[in-house]
C-alpha cells in the first residue's frame, strides 16, 4: 500500500511542476516574464537574498539548533536550491505580480543549476554533486513545458485561452492530492523529528527566509519574500537521491509539507494587504 501510495506522490509531483509550468506559458508573454527583470537592483537582491543571506541562516540554525548530520544536510542542502515551481500559485494566492514571480523563478532555478554543485561541497565538505544531473530534471520538469507554453501563447493565443485552465485545474489537483500523501506518507517521520529541533528549525528557516525576502523585496515585497521562502525542493531531492542517506530526503520531503503549511496562510495574509492597496488606487 506505501509503495502504491508512494508512486501516486511521484506522479502528483510530476503533474503538478510540468502542469503548473505549461498553465503558466500559456497565460503569460515572454515580455511580460522578462520585463520586470530588467530592474537590475531587484534582481542583485533576490540573488542576494536567496544565495548568500538564506545559506548562511540554514547554516547558522543547524549550529544553534546542533542538528544531527542528516538534518544538517537537508536543512543546508534545501537553502542552496531556489527556484520553486511552486512560487506562482503562492504569488496568485497573494494577489502579487504572477509574471515577476515566473521570471524571479526562472532566473533562480538557472543560477540554482550552476550554483548549488559549487557551493554545497563548500558547506557540507566532501561532497561530490553532478551539475549535469540536476539540470537535466530542472530543464525537462521546468523550462521545457514553460516554453512549450510560451510559444503556443505566442503562435496560437486563442488555443492557449481555452486550454489553460484545464491544465491550471490539473496542476491544483495535483497539489492537493501531493499534500495529502505527503502528510500520509512522511507522519511517522515527522513524529521522528518531535524532539530533535528539526522541525522548529525548518519553522524559523522558512519565516526567516520570507522576512528576508520581504524586508529586500521594495515594491515587490510578497513575491521577493514567498521567492526566498520558498525553496525548490526538487533540485534538493535529486541531489539527495545522488549523495546522502534516506533519513535527508525524509527531512527535505517534511521540509517540503512544513513549507506549504507555512507559506500558503502567509501568501494569503498578503494577499488581504494588498486588497486596500488595489482599493485605494
Amino acid at each position: 500500500m506505501t509503495e502504491v501510495l508512494a508512486t501516486l506522490a511521484q506522479l502528483s509531483v510530476l503533474v503538478f511542476v510540468i502542469g503548473s509550468m505549461f498553465s503558466l506559458g500559456l497565460s503569460l508573454t515572454m515580455k511580460q516574464i522578462i520585463d520586470p527583470l530588467r530592474n537590475a537592483r531587484m534582481v542583485i537582491l533576490a540573488l542576494v537574498a536567496n544565495f548568500v543571506l538564506v545559506p548562511i541562516l540554514a547554516y547558522l540554525l543547524a549550529l544553534l539548533f546542533n542538528l544531527d548530520e542528516s538534518l544538517r544536510i537537508g536543512l543546508i542542502l534545501l537553502s542552496t536550491a531556489a527556484g520553486a515551481p511552486f512560487l506562482p500559485k503562492l504569488v496568485d494566492v497573494a494577489k502579487g505580480n504572477i509574471a515577476f514571480s515566473v521570471g524571479l523563478m526562472v532566473l533562480l532555478m538557472i543560477v540554482t543549476i550552476i550554483y548549488l554543485p559549487l557551493v554545497l561541497p563548500l558547506l557540507l565538505g566532501d561532497v561530490q554533486v553532478n551539475p549535469w544531473d540536476i539540470a537535466q530534471s530542472l530543464i525537462v520538469m521546468m523550462l521545457i513545458p514553460l516554453a512549450v507554453g510560451l510559444f503556443i501563447k505566442a503562435r496560437y493565443e486563442n488555443a492557449a485561452d481555452k486550454i489553460q485552465p484545464t491544465f491550471g485545474m490539473a496542476s491544483n489537483i495535483a497539489l492537493l492530492t501531493l499534500t495529502v500523501l505527503g502528510l500520509v506518507l512522511n507522519f511517522s517521520g515527522m513524529i521522528a523529528l518531535v524532539g530533535t529541533f528539526g522541525i522548529l528549525a525548518g519553522v524559523i528557516f522558512i519565516l526567516a527566509s520570507l522576512v528576508i525576502g520581504y524586508i529586500l523585496g521594495g515594491s515587490d515585497k510578497s513575491v521577493l519574500g514567498l521567492g526566498t521562502a520558498q525553496r525548490n525542493i526538487s533540485a534538493a531531492l535529486v541531489v539527495a537521491a545522488q549523495n546522502f542517506s534516506v533519513d535527508v530526503i525524509t527531512y527535505l520531503m517534511v521540509l517540503a509539507i512544513i513549507g506549504l503549511i507555512v507559506l500558503m496562510p502567509a501568501a494569503g495574509e498578503l494577499g488581504k494587504r494588498m486588497q486596500p492597496t488595489q482599493s485605494a488606487e
